[in-house]
């Protein structure tokens, strides 16, 4: 069934994360009657364009989604929970890539390839969120493995772009790298703690009980509920990388019955969402640079783990800022818009 157009807003459209939404949006072609871009601050007042034409971001506040049917958040926590229940109240569903709902038992926290039947739960509080990119990247790859022969234990290791921290990281790689080619010594942050070009900080987020940071039980949490699976054992280590976009996640799994690469890779090869990339002897496997700019997620180098019984290991690369971000958010607003909002 074809889809009514959509009365749309972007709250944070002046972010990396929002216009990434806009491009997305302008890629995926989810039919577009109105689009209201909204921010805050110093932000108001961008000119941001789409589908060609110069729209100007207005300034959020009270009654800036009336009329609008669905908002893609891309903003800050802080600002999704300050604004999610104003749109609600205004008849606008949100739809939120920001970390404020994700463990929200009450906000259903969806990737449409993985478990689209979760989003029928939005209208309890009006909002659907997008997992983190790790999570998003990760359930894709997993899903198919899961079916066919259940997990026990996954094991992973991110390597997480300067962008994972926001157009700030992004200036910071830059500014860094800049100095030193330069022969100046740069000085560290204000988003990441130490220098990251030609780096690796062994920190994505804020430390927390167990030494763990809260990127890293984030993305626990999330996927245990995209996956449905409570009580999966996962133990995860983020590393913040010197590369602008596009993560890569080393896993180990354990899984239930015993599945091999061989199937595992005819799983993946046919999984919604996936391209396998996976020659080896021919150099071919997921690399961060083959990600970025592809809505896919790329896994490859598919082996079997003789450490363990059921054991299989797998590389995984997507673009954070794609399928890990701003694609899935629309994604989710065409599942909304064709199963929840089309009779509106």
């Amino acid at each position: 069934m074809a889809l009514r157009p959509l009365s749309l807003a972007v709250l944070g459209a002046a972010g990396a994360v929002g216009e990434t939404v806009l491009r997305a949006l302008e890629d995926q072609d989810l039919p577009v009657k109105s689009l209201r871009m909204l921010d805050a601050g110093a932000a108001v007042g961008t000119a941001l364009e789409f589908h060609g034409e110069v729209v100007e971001v207005e300034e959020v506040k009270p009654g800036s989604f009336r009329g609008c049917e669905i908002a893609f958040f891309a903003a800050t926590g802080a600002a999704a929970r300050e604004w999610a229940p104003h749109a609600w109240a205004e008849g606008c569903a949100v739809v939120d890539g920001s970390p404020a709902f994700r463990l929200d038992p009450e906000v259903p926290l969806v990737v449409p390839e993985v478990n689209p039947p979760a989003a029928a739960g939005y209208d309890v509080r009006g909002v659907v969120a997008s997992p983190g990119a790790a999570a998003v990247h990760l359930a894709l790859a997993l899903k198919p493995i899961l079916d066919a022969a259940g997990l026990e234990r996954v094991v992973v290791s991110s390597c997480v772009p300067a962008s994972g921290a926001g157009r700030e990281g992004v200036e910071q790689l830059e500014r860094e790298t800049r100095d030193l080619m330069n022969g100046r010594e740069p000085e560290s942050g204000p988003a990441i703690p130490h220098r990251l070009a030609f780096n690796l900080v062994p920190q994505v987020g804020s430390f927390g009980e167990g030494g763990r940071t809260d990127e890293e039980v984030g993305l626990r949490e999330e996927l245990r509920r995209v996956l449905a699976l409570p009580e999966l054992r996962l133990a995860s280590t983020a590393v913040q990388v010197p590369v602008f976009y596009g993560n890569l996640h080393l896993v180990n799994v354990a899984t239930r019955h015993r599945i091999g690469s061989a199937a595992a890779r005819d799983l993946l090869r046919k999984a919604p969402g996936v391209k396998l990339l996976d020659a080896p002897a021919e150099r071919v496997y997921p690399m961060p640079m083959l990600g970025v700019g592809d809505d896919a997620v790329l896994v490859g180098r598919v082996r079997d783990d003789p450490t363990q019984e059921h054991g299989l290991e797998l590389v995984v690369a997507g673009d954070n800022l794609r399928k890990g971000g701003a694609t899935n958010l629309v994604q989710i607003a065409r599942l909304l818009a064709g199963k929840y909002l089309q009779a509106g």
